[in-house]
């Protein structure tokens, strides 16, 4: 179906299913956080350029297994095996898109932040090829990585993850698609850092010229002759598509006829039923072959290929809304490839179809941002109601490794191209544990960055300022805490420290809880707070006796610590978190009076259920992360001292409270059973006399919290027994 016939069926489609809306996108912001996106992806030591503010070092024993420092590179995708083969396929597209396009980058003021995102790779091949025919193509793999839902700063800490392993090619062990792509990769790099760095674009050129030796001397299959652990992942479908793909890019960057003899002799006619992806340079060669030479032959076999995508009906399947669908596990990643190379041969050949092409470009990117039945971008933080759910252990940062906890990501994953519907449909759902549709990858982004950069260049567009911001982190550690035990002499808890850091994940160097109690009824009954017995047990212990808050009031705290050799961590449910028990207490000779948890202030809210109290603050190399302290709230006042009065306790069918009028006045109550769950709650508004019946009739016979909340946020509370 040509053009005007896709846009009458499309106008067919709206009239009839509904109306979609066609946008002017601004391509200058969409090219800037596609960018910003692979420095999420960062592995290593991170760059004080590193603009993620919830991204930290990771992977940083890489290589030692070996010797080496193979520190750095790109995470693959919502994963963090660093997988050589598409990560050089993703460096060679967007370098070839940057080259076409450069001046798309220079309008929005981008070039820069591209050639270091580049670099950050290049320097890592660099690291990967220690000699002229080593290289290695792989640092963990499936069966080590995809078990840890986790953010990919605690690779390097959870002890199940374990070193990650470093897989080489050599002369024994070849791999010839992934060193020939990785030519491919250096060279183009170096032709971006020839006029910058002519010296760094010495050293890339030199690598790129060995390792297209080392694949075209000693060829084989990286997942096959190689060893290399890919298979089901980035399988092998062969070589000789990169053997004429590097040597394009060494005669690019070289001028050498040799290389471009080596392109032709290697070159093989494709089916013209795919796109040009990681595994399958054909369709990129003969665009570069028809531009570089000229020949018939090429022209005639990227036209055969492009006629494909554009004629709907003969070719790629169409959806409804207009997306060129050509299968189920990344289709928007094609639809983009596709898009790239139309975009390059239409600019470059004087071809009849010139337009066609183009427009086919233009339709898909416009249906990627939003023009599409949903309305809605299919690029993470882009858009409109962008989606929020990729498949990304680091965007999620889950605690738990658990894909569904929590529900929403926590993070802003700039600029990620999803992987799109699954079927010629229009229909995308957002399911983190949906990866053919829902997740994004260092090679969903690269053709789609080049097709950005040649929208800019036609319709313009901006880069945001003072992009990004900084993400305001959410709670990261908190305690959960409940009653063990208690009697009238003492009080027993269990503290649950949570490591729930997001912004970056973390282990802090200290992490401790606090529980701040009044001894007001012990010092009345002669004792001081050197009297109060402390024990604790399990991942931690108290640091010491009761400490001083404020002791004016009688207001101290015992403190507890998680040991370091216990520290929690976000990686999994039994890592994220880490008990202690602890018992404060007055010596068993005591009187009972000398003992009351309803004035203290962490008391409040407690039952035998563990619950989030935030009156157990927690802190994190010694700075208050969660919760509050007395000094930060009101104060919890022994209820007599409020002039409040309960009666009768025990009490049958009613309880009654009175006393002071104006601690009464459009406050409220709330009644909890022992267990913390709400009983009965009412709102006081111009009580009367200063005096407030409850009816408990209904109460079943057990202790109950009477609860007074003043007008101001004050809670004075009660306990009394139900008959």
């Amino acid at each position: 179906m040509k053009k005007n016939q896709q846009n009458l069926f499309l106008l067919f489609f709206t009239l009839c299913f509904g109306q979609y809306i066609i946008a002017q996108h601004n391509y200058g912001e969409a090219l800037q956080k596609s960018i910003l996106f692979y420095e999420a992806q960062q592995s290593g030591e991170l760059p004080d350029w590193n603009r993620i503010n919830w991204r930290n070092d990771a992977g940083v024993n890489d290589g030692q297994d070996v010797g080496l420092d193979l520190t750095g590179g790109w995470f693959d995708a919502g994963d963090h095996i660093k997988f050589g083969f598409p990560m050089a396929f993703s460096v060679t597209a967007l370098n070839w898109g940057f080259l076409e396009y450069k001046d798309g980058y220079d309008a929005v003021n981008q070039t820069e932040h591209f050639k270091r995102n580049i670099k950050w790779v290049t320097d890592y091949f660099i690291k990967c090829h220690p000699t002229k025919f080593e290289f290695y193509a792989q640092v963990s793999k499936k069966g080590q990585d995809h078990s840890f839902w986790m953010p990919a700063e605690m690779i390097d800490v959870h002890p199940q993850y374990g070193q990650r392993e470093s897989f080489k090619l050599d002369t024994s062990h070849p791999g010839t698609e992934v060193v020939c792509e990785t030519a491919a990769a250096l060279a183009s790099a170096s032709i971006i850092f020839k006029d910058s760095d002519p010296t760094y674009s010495a050293t890339l050129l030199q690598h790129a010229k060995d390792l297209y030796e080392f694949g075209e001397t000693y060829k084989g299959k990286y997942t096959e002759e190689g060893g290399i652990p890919a298979v089901g992942t980035y399988s092998s479908g062969g070589y000789e598509d990169e053997l004429s793909w590097g040597a394009l890019w060494l005669y690019k960057a070289t001028g050498d006829n040799t290389y471009l003899q080596k392109a032709e002799a290697n070159y093989s006619e494709p089916d013209y039923l795919w796109s040009f992806v990681w595994d399958d340079k054909r369709y990129g060669n003969m665009v570069l072959l028809a531009q570089i030479t000229g020949k018939q032959n090429y022209i005639d076999n990227v036209e055969r290929h492009l006629q494909f995508w554009v004629d709907n009906g003969n070719g790629v399947t169409y959806s409804p809304g207009g997306q060129a669908h050509l299968t189920q596990w990344g289709s928007l990643r094609h639809s983009m490839n596709a898009a790239l190379t139309a975009l390059i041969y239409s600019d470059n050949i004087d071809s009849p179809n010139k337009q066609v092409y183009h427009d086919f470009a233009v339709d898909q990117i416009k249906y990627a941002l939003g023009d599409n039945p949903n309305n809605r971008s299919l690029v993470t933080g882009f858009g409109v109601n962008p989606p929020t759910k990729p498949h990304h252990r680091g965007q999620h940062s889950s605690w738990t490794r658990s894909e569904s906890i929590p529900e929403e990501s926590r993070h802003t994953l700039w600029g990620a191209l999803m992987g799109g519907p699954g079927s010629p449909d229009d229909v995308f759902v957002e399911n983190r544990s949906d990866f053919q549709a829902n997740e994004v990858a260092c090679d969903y982004n690269a053709c789609y960055q080049g097709v950005l950069a040649r929208m800019v260049m036609e319709f313009g567009g901006t880069e945001l300022s003072n992009f990004p911001q900084e993400e305001t982190a959410g709670v990261e550690f908190l305690n959960e805490t409940k009653i063990n035990s208690e009697s009238g002499r003492f009080t027993e808890l269990a503290i649950w420290l949570n490591n729930r850091s997001a912004w970056p994940a973390r282990i802090p160097g200290s992490l401790t809880a606090r529980y701040f109690i009044d001894i007001t009824e012990g010092v009345a009954a002669g004792y001081t707070p050197d009297d109060y017995e402390i024990t604790a047990r399990g991942n931690g212990s108290a640091t010491g006796g009761l400490q001083p808050w404020n002791p004016e009031n009688n207001i101290y705290y015992v403190e507890v610590a998680i040991d370091q050799n216990n520290m929690p961590f976000p990686g999994g449910q039994g890592e994220h978190r880490k008990e202690i028990q602890v018992r404060v207490s007055v010596p068993n000779n005591a009187p009972e009076n000398a003992w009351d948890p309803l004035n203290d202030f962490s008391y409040d809210g407690l039952s035998n259920t563990l619950i989030e109290s935030e009156r157990v603050p927690i802190y994190a190399d010694g700075v208050l992360v969660w919760g509050i302290e007395p000094s930060a709230s009101l104060s919890v006042d022994e209820f007599n001292k409020s002039g409040l009065v309960v009666y009768p306790n025990p009490s049958e069918d009613v309880l009654n409270l009175s006393g002071n009028t104006s601690v009464l006045q459009n406050g409220k109550i709330v009644v909890s059973g022992i267990l913390g769950n709400t009983i009965y709650s009412r709102s006081l508004t111009n009580t009367i006399a200063g005096r407030v019946t409850i009816n408990t009739s209904d109460f079943a016979s057990g202790i109950y919290f009477l609860n007074v909340i003043t007008e101001e946020g004050k809670r004075l509370t009660s306990r009394f027994i139900k008959k």
